[in-house]
């Protein structure tokens, strides 16, 4: 007997959870502005973005020569410069003036400056031989190049001026190596091979997009319910607090299988298809995608459920972008980072789910070896469900806390208007008694 009342209880719970699932789904299909979100925005930003950066590196940047020594040392500098494929030396100036003026009306993104005096210092080797070079800092990545390109040609061409001096002094060429680079050193870029920007950025952004579109489609939602006084309904049959589990698990599934296609398509297929790093093993990407999704849905239900207006959910979602971006620590370290900032950024699925997927498929990482992350989604998860459940039970207890109340206002202005009726037609029967009475007497007289 007790088997079957919980066998029945279990199939009963199971039951409105579905029904809340159902209800959940007609809810985002119905809603034109959820379906931009999820569906539109959610499948086209990782492509846009990925079109945006399709090109990766930056190459061939435009600089501008100022070569006051017009000897064959500074030619052959300015030959190996303009070889490297980081720059392309575009204007040859004769004075600074005129590349200044290049590089103020964005024509040139920097500028090489040889002295008068390079190749005689050079010849004697008594004084260090100087170079300047004025880099264009409103974009980093044309500093970079220029300063690059900059830096690796004078290595190699200071290396080939110390082996033609040691070789002038009767030393080998073995010997003369050994001297200039005692250690030999290889660079090797480590899980972006290419250098490139797209690479870098992209892959974090890819999970933020899922984040992000999740996250403003959830506050609408929750919005819209928030006007219509429909976000902790009484499923059929039952009271209203006793909903509150049922309605967070039918509404999280009901986001969750909507979201694992959209974030699969994201997080795996876009990599593959722009060839971004995608050094994770595709069951490792699913089961951490699990976590971060449900921790991020119920993220969003949570702060959503204090958004009175259905249009709240498009500045929240705008304001918080970039903050989240950057307090996740990966365009800037959170060694260096402010306590406060970083402790928030601990508090929001987007950090842990950006770090956790660059771990696996830039870094080719494990799940096992990124159990940090993935432990900490589930503890968001839990955390942000729990927070759920008691502020939809605090919202059910005032909801039917002013139900109560409003139907004790109803019985009492109901009692009140009977017995107002009723005293109205005990008058009324009074005054009829009285004018029998009185006509009685009249007609015996």
């Amino acid at each position: 007997m007790n088997i079957q009342r919980w066998i029945d209880e279990l199939l009963t719970r199971l039951g409105d959870t579905w029904r809340v699932y159902v209800l959940e789904l007609r809810r985002i299909f119905r809603d034109s502005g959820v379906m931009l979100i999820f569906f539109v925005a959610g499948l086209a930003y990782p492509v846009i973005y990925n079109l945006i950066y399709v090109r990766n590196v930056v190459e061939n940047v435009e600089v501008a020569v100022v070569d006051m020594s017009c000897s064959p040392a500074s030619r052959e500098f300015v030959y190996r410069f303009d070889a490297a494929p980081e720059v392309e030396v575009t204007h040859t100036c004769a004075t600074m003036e005129e590349a200044q003026a290049l590089l103020k009306a964005q024509k040139i993104h920097g500028i090489l400056y040889i002295p008068a005096d390079y190749e005689s210092i050079l010849l004697t080797g008594l004084e260090t031989a100087h170079i300047s070079l004025y880099c264009d800092m409103s974009s980093f990545l044309y500093m970079k190049n220029v300063l690059t390109a900059a830096n690796m040609v004078m290595l190699d061409y200071m290396n080939n001026i110390q082996i033609d001096r040691y070789e002038a002094m009767n030393i080998g060429e073995e010997m003369s190596w050994a001297l200039v680079q005692s250690v030999p050193f290889k660079a090797v870029p480590l899980f972006n091979p290419t250098g490139g920007y797209g690479t870098f950025l992209v892959p974090p952004i890819l999970a933020l997009i899922v984040h992000q579109t999740l996250f403003f489609g959830i506050n609408m939602l929750q919005g819209t319910a928030r006007e219509e006084n429909t976000e902790v309904f009484i499923l059929p049959g039952r009271r209203r607090r006793a909903s509150v589990f049922r309605l967070l698990i039918g509404r999280g599934a009901a986001y969750f299988v909507i979201y694992m296609a959209i974030a699969s398509f994201g997080m795996i297929l876009i990599p593959i298809i722009f060839d971004l790093p995608h050094l994770a093993a595709v069951g490792d990407v699913l089961r951490f995608m699990v976590p971060f999704l449900l921790s991020t849905i119920y993220f969003s239900i949570f702060f959503g459920s204090f958004q009175k207006e259905r249009e709240t959910g498009m500045v929240t979602m705008l304001f918080s972008s970039l903050i989240f971006f950057f307090i996740s620590g990966v365009s800037w370290p959170w060694e260096s980072m402010n306590p406060f900032w970083k402790g928030l950024g601990y508090l929001l699925p987007s950090t842990w789910g950006m770090h956790g997927y660059i771990h696996l498929q830039s870094m080719g990482a494990t799940l096992e070896t990124t159990a940090r992350e993935y432990r900490m989604l589930w503890v968001l998860t839990a955390v942000y469900f729990g927070a759920c459940a008691l502020l939809y039970a605090y919202k059910a207890w005032r909801m039917d806390t002013t139900a109560r109340r409003e139907q004790a206002l109803r019985k009492q202005m109901v009692m009140e208007r009977i017995a107002t009726e009723r005293k109205r037609i005990e008058d009324k029967q009074e005054k009829g008694k009285q004018f029998i009475e009185q006509h009685i007497r009249h007609s015996r007289l």
